[in-house]
């Protein structure tokens, strides 16, 4: 009899989620069209932000978002180490120089506290970061109003990568508000909290950097007159003005995402309560719990247990690996980016961000998702407990 599997994360698809796509189907427009539009002027309305510009995923949102800021050979970005790959890429892609931040203790997020002692240090320098991208991890809000405040103080750009974090609070606002950054970028990835199958998006509050987004997200072309060098040819014509790309979202894709939005809030609610009877059944386990800041609501994309080593008879590995072969689909968030070959090329070392390192050797990501039952969750409760205790 085959095992049933239980994954760390999955999309939650509705009949009318798929009827919604249907009707783009059978409709004139398929790729980017008027979809896209209402599907960004309904996260642009939930988040409270000016502007929303859809791409094809949230690797390439962060990608225009730095490009967008300014970003390029010569500059400096700040990012967590304890992120994918992708928060860090981003930057390089621009031809900027890329450093870390080390992690709170508490929270997993980028600490503030670290954040400041290193921008006093690259003051003295003369090495300031251009761009800090704070990463929400697992759906909690960095702390940003102290981020905001460095930022005025040191004058560098705030992109949130709030991939994890759509539906989430940061005090009074909602994330991606973009009332604290300059740029907010969300994923839609089928394990996030609704998704497009594939796709991201990027909030602001500014109308420049809107209209750069717009244009860098479709080959750098512009149709405006006002932009353009010499006159209009006429109706057809256009100029492509800077390099762009193709990062466009389909209407098709748009199609599922609205649809979702109708359920996001519920989303939240249900992983709420999922993380609330872990947490409960979980109290008397050698195992150290998410800690939630009373700043922050979060989204709770992630629920990552960090195991007490020195309490419990078998290794992390071998944690991971018990829960697997009794098909539960365990995950690690994250490998430390700085630990990766390609930035052990860039010159960075073992040792170089401790407490992200320290995480990484305790950290698993366990089961949760809205469609997940409680008997599913119960039975994940059961064979932690016996491979605990």
């Amino acid at each position: 009899m085959k095992r049933l599997s239980i994954p760390y994360g999955r999309q939650s698809i509705s009949d009318e989620d798929i009827q919604a796509v249907v009707e783009v189907l059978r409709s004139d427009w398929l790729t980017q069209g008027p979809t896209v539009e209402l599907f960004e002027r309904a996260i642009a309305e939930y988040c409270g932000a000016e502007y929303a510009v859809a791409v094809s995923s949230a690797t390439s949102a962060l990608h225009l978002a730095c490009l967008a800021a300014g970003l390029g050979p010569g500059d400096i970005f700040w990012t967590s180490p304890n992120t994918f790959v992708a928060s860090a890429n981003c930057g390089l892609y621009c031809g900027a120089d890329v450093d870390f931040v080390d992690i709170d203790f508490h929270t997993y997020n980028l600490d503030v506290e670290q954040l400041e002692e290193k921008l006093v240090a690259a003051a003295s320098l003369g090495s300031l970061p251009k761009l800090v991208i704070p990463v929400h991890f697992s759906g909690q809000s960095c702390a940003m109003e102290r981020i905001r405040e460095l930022s005025g103080k040191y004058g560098f750009s705030v992109i949130e990568d709030a991939s994890h974090a759509i539906g989430g609070r940061y005090k009074d606002h909602t994330i991606g508000s973009c009332f604290l950054s300059d740029m907010a970028v969300f994923s839609f990835h089928p394990v996030k909290i609704i998704t497009t199958g594939e796709g991201g998006m990027v909030l602001t509050n500014r109308r420049e950097l809107y209209e750069k987004l717009v244009r860098l997200r479709s080959h750098g072309i512009t149709r405006n007159p006002d932009l353009m060098q010499g006159e209009s040819h006429g109706p057809w014509y256009y100029q492509q003005i800077e390099l762009g790309f193709n990062y466009r979202m389909t209407d098709i894709q748009a199609a599922l995402g609205l649809s979702q939005m109708q359920r996001l809030d519920e989303f939240v609610v249900r992983r709420h309560e999922l993380a609330q009877r872990y947490s409960d059944a979980f109290i008397d386990l050698p195992l150290t719990t998410p800690w939630q800041s009373p700043d922050s609501y979060s989204a709770f994309h992630l629920y990552v247990i960090r195991l007490q080593l020195d309490k419990i008879r078998i290794t992390h590995k071998q944690f991971f690996e018990y829960l697997l072969e009794r098909g539960i689909l365990v995950n690690l968030h994250y490998i430390p980016v700085h630990t990766q070959p390609y930035y052990a090329d860039l010159g960075f070392r073992q040792g170089d961000f401790p407490q992200s390192e320290h995480f990484y050797k305790e950290a698993v990501t366990i089961p949760l998702y809205p469609a997940m039952t409680e008997e599913q969750q119960d039975h994940v409760i059961t064979v932690m407990r016996k491979a605990l205790l």
